[in-house]
């Protein structure tokens, strides 16, 4: 039975990656949007990668080691040794966003009580913890020698998550 999965590539070798898994036969999915880059004389519309270093592959687990030996491969996203199938409704829903007109853009995956640094706007090298009040996302940092803590609403696009070894028990 096929199977979506995640395969992680190389730096910057999504697109030629993508090339020799379609070479091979090997249904491959690879989400481009396109985007304004500024070179030092022009503005140029490009296509790149939603999801920088993965593209997505329709394919049996025992084809596994054909998927890994082909160039830019770097691994298969596993949890606990294990391949994660991606549900076809997802990859649908990336599909219908990219090709409904839409202009998608790729976020951090924040849940409630990770680390973060802010990088962006007033509170810039900040660390805190992202919570959540009644659905919109909250930047909290916590005073524990007084036991209180303040938030703020915050965009997503100013948070950086932090390294799971890093992190800090006390902000």
């Amino acid at each position: 039975m096929k199977i979506w999965m995640a395969v992680y590539t190389k730096p910057r070798h999504e697109k030629m990656t993508y090339k020799y898994l379609c070479e091979k036969k090997i249904k491959t999915y690879l989400p481009l949007i396109k985007v304004k880059r500024k070179w030092s004389d022009r503005y140029q519309w490009i296509e790149k990668p939603m999801f920088t270093s993965y593209i997505f592959v329709c394919a049996e687990k025992n084809e596994c080691l054909n998927i890994l030996q082909t160039s830019g491969v770097h691994h298969i996203v596993k949890i606990g040794g294990k391949i994660v199938p991606i549900h076809k409704s997802e990859i649908e829903g990336i599909i219908k966003l990219i090709e409904g007109g839409f202009n998608p853009k790729s976020t951090d995956y924040f849940v409630l009580g990770d680390m973060v640094k802010i990088i962006g706007g007033p509170l810039k090298g900040m660390v805190g913890l992202v919570s959540r009040i009644k659905g919109q996302d909250y930047f909290t940092l916590k005073i524990d020698t007084i036991q209180q803590a303040i938030h703020c609403q915050i965009e997503r696009r100013w948070l950086k998550m932090m390294k799971k070894k890093t992190q800090r028990a006390f902000v």
